[in-house]
Protein backbone atom coordinates (compact mmCIF):
# COMPACT_ATOMS: atom_id res chain seq x y z
CA UNK A 1 0.00 0.00 0.00
CA UNK A 2 0.85 3.77 -0.80
CA UNK A 3 1.61 6.31 1.98
CA UNK A 4 1.68 9.85 1.17
CA UNK A 5 3.38 12.18 3.90
CA UNK A 6 3.72 15.91 4.45
CA UNK A 7 6.12 17.45 6.53
CA UNK A 8 5.94 21.50 6.87
CA UNK A 9 6.76 21.82 10.69
CA UNK A 10 9.24 24.67 10.01
CA UNK A 11 10.99 26.06 7.03
CA UNK A 12 11.13 23.03 4.69
CA UNK A 13 7.46 22.00 2.60
CA UNK A 14 8.30 18.57 1.84
CA UNK A 15 6.29 15.31 0.68
CA UNK A 16 7.23 11.92 0.20
CA UNK A 17 5.26 8.50 -1.01
CA UNK A 18 6.74 4.87 0.71
CA UNK A 19 4.93 2.08 1.00
CA UNK A 20 4.27 -0.50 4.44
CA UNK A 21 7.03 -2.33 4.00
CA UNK A 22 9.01 0.94 4.66
CA UNK A 23 10.19 1.22 0.61
CA UNK A 24 10.99 5.29 0.09
CA UNK A 25 9.45 5.65 -3.63
CA UNK A 26 10.27 9.27 -3.52
CA UNK A 27 11.13 12.08 -1.36
CA UNK A 28 10.78 15.69 -2.30
CA UNK A 29 12.37 18.63 -0.46
CA UNK A 30 11.55 22.28 -1.01
CA UNK A 31 14.05 24.78 1.09
CA UNK A 32 12.95 27.80 2.02
CA UNK A 33 16.81 28.93 2.99
CA UNK A 34 16.99 31.62 0.77
CA UNK A 35 13.90 33.58 1.98
CA UNK A 36 15.49 33.36 5.61
CA UNK A 37 18.93 34.19 4.93
CA UNK A 38 18.68 37.94 5.28
CA UNK A 39 16.68 37.43 8.81
CA UNK A 40 19.41 35.46 10.11
CA UNK A 41 17.19 32.38 11.02
CA UNK A 42 13.42 31.62 10.01
CA UNK A 43 10.53 34.28 10.28
CA UNK A 44 7.61 32.51 10.77
CA UNK A 45 5.33 34.15 8.96
CA UNK A 46 7.26 34.21 5.45
CA UNK A 47 7.47 30.28 6.44
CA UNK A 48 3.87 29.64 6.68
CA UNK A 49 3.13 31.72 3.22
CA UNK A 50 5.91 29.79 1.28
CA UNK A 51 4.53 26.26 2.77
CA UNK A 52 0.91 27.36 0.77
CA UNK A 53 3.14 27.92 -2.45
CA UNK A 54 5.06 25.03 -2.01
CA UNK A 55 3.21 22.83 -0.81
CA UNK A 56 0.97 21.14 -4.44
CA UNK A 57 3.80 21.75 -6.54
CA UNK A 58 5.82 19.06 -3.84
CA UNK A 59 3.32 16.81 -3.99
CA UNK A 60 3.08 16.86 -7.53
CA UNK A 61 6.66 15.79 -7.36
CA UNK A 62 6.68 13.08 -4.84
CA UNK A 63 3.71 11.41 -7.00
CA UNK A 64 5.53 11.42 -10.43
CA UNK A 65 8.47 10.68 -9.30
CA UNK A 66 7.22 7.59 -7.57
CA UNK A 67 5.10 6.86 -10.71
CA UNK A 68 1.48 6.84 -8.99
CA UNK A 69 -1.16 9.06 -8.73
CA UNK A 70 -3.61 10.60 -5.72
CA UNK A 71 -6.00 7.59 -6.38
CA UNK A 72 -3.24 5.22 -5.62
CA UNK A 73 -2.42 6.43 -2.26
CA UNK A 74 -3.81 4.58 0.61
CA UNK A 75 -3.06 6.77 3.64
CA UNK A 76 -2.05 10.35 4.48
CA UNK A 77 0.67 10.92 7.04
CA UNK A 78 1.48 14.25 8.19
CA UNK A 79 3.32 15.96 11.30
CA UNK A 80 1.43 17.32 13.47
CA UNK A 81 3.92 18.48 15.98
CA UNK A 82 6.05 20.06 17.28
CA UNK A 83 6.78 22.93 15.11
CA UNK A 84 5.93 26.37 14.03
CA UNK A 85 1.99 26.54 14.61
CA UNK A 86 1.16 28.28 11.30
CA UNK A 87 3.67 26.40 9.28
CA UNK A 88 2.23 22.95 10.96
CA UNK A 89 -1.58 23.99 9.98
CA UNK A 90 -0.62 24.12 6.47
CA UNK A 91 0.27 20.49 6.13
CA UNK A 92 -2.26 19.27 8.64
CA UNK A 93 -4.69 21.48 6.81
CA UNK A 94 -3.67 19.94 3.36
CA UNK A 95 -3.23 16.15 5.13
CA UNK A 96 -6.89 16.31 6.09
CA UNK A 97 -8.34 17.73 2.80
CA UNK A 98 -6.81 14.84 0.89
CA UNK A 99 -7.47 12.00 3.37
CA UNK A 100 -11.11 13.67 3.68
CA UNK A 101 -11.60 13.82 -0.36
CA UNK A 102 -9.73 10.31 -0.90
CA UNK A 103 -11.73 8.45 1.48
CA UNK A 104 -8.73 7.40 3.51
CA UNK A 105 -7.35 7.04 6.82
CA UNK A 106 -4.92 9.83 8.36
CA UNK A 107 -2.08 9.33 10.71
CA UNK A 108 -0.48 11.83 12.86
CA UNK A 109 3.19 11.68 13.57
CA UNK A 110 5.65 13.65 15.79
CA UNK A 111 8.13 15.28 14.18
CA UNK A 112 10.78 14.83 16.53
CA UNK A 113 9.70 10.39 16.91
CA UNK A 114 10.11 10.79 13.10
CA UNK A 115 14.17 11.59 13.28
CA UNK A 116 14.65 8.79 15.30
CA UNK A 117 12.35 6.49 12.91
CA UNK A 118 15.12 8.12 10.09
CA UNK A 119 17.52 5.93 11.44
CA UNK A 120 15.56 2.89 11.24
CA UNK A 121 14.42 3.59 7.73
CA UNK A 122 18.43 3.97 6.81
CA UNK A 123 19.53 1.06 8.23
CA UNK A 124 16.45 -1.16 6.55
CA UNK A 125 16.24 -3.04 10.07
CA UNK A 126 14.83 -3.40 13.43
CA UNK A 127 17.13 -0.91 15.42
CA UNK A 128 14.81 -1.03 18.86
CA UNK A 129 15.02 -1.13 21.75
CA UNK A 130 17.81 1.79 21.85
CA UNK A 131 18.61 5.54 22.95
CA UNK A 132 17.45 8.02 20.44
CA UNK A 133 19.20 11.30 20.55
CA UNK A 134 17.51 14.29 18.30
CA UNK A 135 19.78 17.36 17.77
CA UNK A 136 18.65 20.42 15.48
CA UNK A 137 17.86 23.56 15.82
CA UNK A 138 14.97 23.42 17.48
CA UNK A 139 15.19 20.28 19.66
CA UNK A 140 18.11 18.43 21.76
CA UNK A 141 16.73 15.53 23.37
CA UNK A 142 17.46 12.03 24.42
CA UNK A 143 15.19 9.54 24.33
CA UNK A 144 14.93 5.83 25.68
CA UNK A 145 13.24 4.11 22.52
CA UNK A 146 11.93 0.37 23.20
CA UNK A 147 9.90 0.07 20.17
CA UNK A 148 9.18 2.87 17.82
CA UNK A 149 6.36 4.42 18.98
CA UNK A 150 7.42 3.93 22.23
CA UNK A 151 9.55 6.53 23.33
CA UNK A 152 10.62 7.80 26.82
CA UNK A 153 11.83 11.40 27.50
CA UNK A 154 15.21 10.95 29.55
CA UNK A 155 16.41 14.43 29.28
CA UNK A 156 16.27 17.74 26.74
CA UNK A 157 17.78 21.03 26.87
CA UNK A 158 17.05 24.02 29.02
CA UNK A 159 17.31 26.52 26.55
CA UNK A 160 18.68 26.72 23.37
CA UNK A 161 18.85 23.81 21.21
CA UNK A 162 22.45 22.62 19.60
CA UNK A 163 21.30 24.18 16.45
CA UNK A 164 19.75 27.15 17.10
CA UNK A 165 22.98 27.52 19.39
CA UNK A 166 25.05 27.22 16.28
CA UNK A 167 22.54 29.39 14.04
CA UNK A 168 23.44 32.39 16.70
CA UNK A 169 27.22 31.49 16.81
CA UNK A 170 27.53 32.05 13.00
CA UNK A 171 25.57 34.92 13.57
CA UNK A 172 27.83 36.59 15.38
CA UNK A 173 30.93 35.25 13.59
CA UNK A 174 29.42 37.15 10.02
CA UNK A 175 28.77 33.41 8.85
CA UNK A 176 24.95 33.29 7.15
CA UNK A 177 22.39 31.10 7.55
CA UNK A 178 22.04 28.27 8.36
CA UNK A 179 24.71 28.57 10.64
CA UNK A 180 25.43 24.74 11.24
CA UNK A 181 26.92 24.31 7.97
CA UNK A 182 28.88 27.68 7.70
CA UNK A 183 30.26 26.93 11.42
CA UNK A 184 31.73 23.67 10.39
CA UNK A 185 33.27 25.01 7.28
CA UNK A 186 34.90 27.76 9.18
CA UNK A 187 35.76 25.64 11.92
CA UNK A 188 38.01 23.17 9.56
CA UNK A 189 40.44 25.89 9.07
CA UNK A 190 40.81 26.49 12.92
CA UNK A 191 42.36 25.38 16.42
CA UNK A 192 39.77 23.44 18.44
CA UNK A 193 41.82 23.69 21.64
CA UNK A 194 42.04 27.46 20.69
CA UNK A 195 39.22 28.74 23.19
CA UNK A 196 38.37 26.64 26.33
CA UNK A 197 34.61 27.04 25.99
CA UNK A 198 32.14 25.96 28.87
CA UNK A 199 30.69 22.49 28.15
CA UNK A 200 27.52 22.82 30.28
CA UNK A 201 26.35 20.08 32.63
CA UNK A 202 29.15 17.65 31.74
CA UNK A 203 30.36 16.20 34.40
CA UNK A 204 26.79 15.90 35.67
CA UNK A 205 24.62 13.01 36.03
CA UNK A 206 21.66 14.71 34.76
CA UNK A 207 20.98 14.06 30.83
CA UNK A 208 20.22 17.48 30.48
CA UNK A 209 21.80 20.00 27.96
CA UNK A 210 21.99 23.71 27.81
CA UNK A 211 23.55 25.71 24.94
CA UNK A 212 23.29 29.46 26.25
CA UNK A 213 26.49 29.85 27.96
CA UNK A 214 28.58 28.41 25.39
CA UNK A 215 27.03 30.93 22.82
CA UNK A 216 27.09 33.77 25.08
CA UNK A 217 30.92 33.03 25.75
CA UNK A 218 31.90 33.10 22.06
CA UNK A 219 29.97 36.18 21.84
CA UNK A 220 32.32 37.67 24.88
CA UNK A 221 35.49 36.13 23.57
CA UNK A 222 34.88 37.57 19.83
CA UNK A 223 33.94 41.40 21.19
CA UNK A 224 34.60 41.35 24.80
CA UNK A 225 32.54 43.02 27.39
CA UNK A 226 31.24 45.54 25.25
CA UNK A 227 29.31 44.21 22.42
CA UNK A 228 26.86 46.97 21.87
CA UNK A 229 28.44 48.51 18.96
CA UNK A 230 29.85 44.93 17.55
CA UNK A 231 30.92 44.07 14.37
CA UNK A 232 31.75 40.46 13.07
CA UNK A 233 35.34 39.83 12.82
CA UNK A 234 37.29 39.26 9.43
CA UNK A 235 38.10 36.24 7.70
CA UNK A 236 41.29 34.88 9.92
CA UNK A 237 42.86 32.29 12.62
CA UNK A 238 41.09 33.86 15.03
CA UNK A 239 37.46 33.66 13.50
CA UNK A 240 38.27 29.73 12.70
CA UNK A 241 39.53 29.34 16.20
CA UNK A 242 36.26 30.77 17.72
CA UNK A 243 34.53 28.52 15.31
CA UNK A 244 36.26 25.27 15.86
CA UNK A 245 36.34 25.90 19.53
CA UNK A 246 32.70 26.59 19.88
CA UNK A 247 32.20 23.32 17.68
CA UNK A 248 34.38 21.15 20.10
CA UNK A 249 32.36 21.94 23.00
CA UNK A 250 28.64 21.46 21.82
CA UNK A 251 30.35 18.25 20.03
CA UNK A 252 32.16 17.21 23.39
CA UNK A 253 28.64 17.73 25.62
CA UNK A 254 26.22 16.05 22.93
CA UNK A 255 28.38 12.83 23.03
CA UNK A 256 29.34 12.36 27.11
CA UNK A 257 25.40 12.91 27.39
CA UNK A 258 25.53 9.96 24.57
CA UNK A 259 27.81 7.81 26.44
CA UNK A 260 25.83 8.46 30.02
CA UNK A 261 22.30 7.64 28.25
CA UNK A 262 23.91 4.22 27.04
CA UNK A 263 25.68 3.43 30.36
CA UNK A 264 22.65 4.34 32.40
CA UNK A 265 19.78 2.59 30.21
CA UNK A 266 22.14 -0.66 29.75
CA UNK A 267 21.51 -0.41 25.93
CA UNK A 268 23.91 -1.33 23.48
CA UNK A 269 22.27 1.18 20.18
CA UNK A 270 21.96 4.70 19.83
CA UNK A 271 20.14 6.30 17.12
CA UNK A 272 21.05 10.11 16.09
CA UNK A 273 18.63 12.07 14.10
CA UNK A 274 18.16 15.62 13.11
CA UNK A 275 20.08 18.63 11.22
CA UNK A 276 22.89 18.80 13.51
CA UNK A 277 23.29 14.92 13.28
CA UNK A 278 24.70 16.15 9.51
CA UNK A 279 27.93 17.56 11.19
CA UNK A 280 30.63 15.46 10.33
CA UNK A 281 33.15 16.07 13.33
CA UNK A 282 30.57 15.21 15.09
CA UNK A 283 29.16 12.04 13.64
CA UNK A 284 32.65 10.90 13.86
CA UNK A 285 33.27 11.71 17.65
CA UNK A 286 29.80 9.17 18.23
CA UNK A 287 31.67 6.64 15.92
CA UNK A 288 34.58 6.53 18.13
CA UNK A 289 32.45 6.69 21.35
CA UNK A 290 30.25 3.81 20.47
CA UNK A 291 33.51 1.32 18.99
CA UNK A 292 34.58 1.96 22.86
CA UNK A 293 31.55 1.41 24.29
CA UNK A 294 30.53 -1.67 22.59
CA UNK A 295 27.83 -0.19 21.08
CA UNK A 296 25.70 -0.06 17.72
CA UNK A 297 25.43 3.77 15.85
CA UNK A 298 22.69 4.50 13.68
CA UNK A 299 22.38 7.80 11.80
CA UNK A 300 20.84 8.53 8.42
CA UNK A 301 22.47 9.96 5.26
CA UNK A 302 22.41 13.55 5.32
CA UNK A 303 18.74 13.82 3.07
CA UNK A 304 17.19 11.96 6.30
CA UNK A 305 19.04 14.52 9.02
CA UNK A 306 17.62 17.43 7.87
CA UNK A 307 13.61 17.89 7.92
CA UNK A 308 12.05 15.64 5.29
CA UNK A 309 8.65 13.59 4.73
CA UNK A 310 10.04 10.41 4.19
CA UNK A 311 10.54 10.06 8.39
CA UNK A 312 6.98 10.62 8.11
CA UNK A 313 7.02 6.47 7.31
CA UNK A 314 6.59 6.14 11.41
CA UNK A 315 3.13 6.48 10.11
CA UNK A 316 2.99 2.91 9.44
CA UNK A 317 3.73 1.47 12.47
CA UNK A 318 0.60 3.34 13.87
CA UNK A 319 -1.34 2.66 10.95
CA UNK A 320 -0.65 -0.94 11.44
CA UNK A 321 -1.86 -0.73 15.07
CA UNK A 322 -5.01 1.28 13.50
CA UNK A 323 -4.13 4.74 15.63
CA UNK A 324 -5.73 6.87 12.77
CA UNK A 325 -5.99 10.73 13.55
CA UNK A 326 -9.51 11.96 14.04
CA UNK A 327 -11.32 14.74 11.58
CA UNK A 328 -10.40 17.19 14.13
CA UNK A 329 -6.71 16.31 14.57
CA UNK A 330 -5.04 19.95 15.39
CA UNK A 331 -1.28 21.26 15.18
CA UNK A 332 0.22 21.31 17.95
CA UNK A 333 3.50 23.38 18.14
CA UNK A 334 4.58 21.88 21.62
CA UNK A 335 5.33 18.05 22.09
CA UNK A 336 5.75 18.03 26.03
Amino acid sequence: MYFLGLETSCDETAAAVFTDELAVLSSVVASQTDLHARFGGVVPEIASRAHVRNLLPVVDEALNTAGITLRDIGCVAVHNTPGLVGALLIGVSAAKMLALGLGVPLVAVNHVHGHVFACRLAAGRDIFPCVGLVVSGGHTALFRCDTALSLTLLGGTRDDAAGEAFDKVAAVLGLGFPGGPAVEREAAGGDPAAYRFPRAFLDDGRLEFSFSGVKTAVLYACHGQDVSRATPPPPGKKRADLAASFQAAVVDVLVTKCKQALRKTGLTRLAVGGGVSANRPLRAALQAMCAKEGAELFIPPLSLCTDNAAMAALAVEKWKRGEFAPADVDAEPNWL
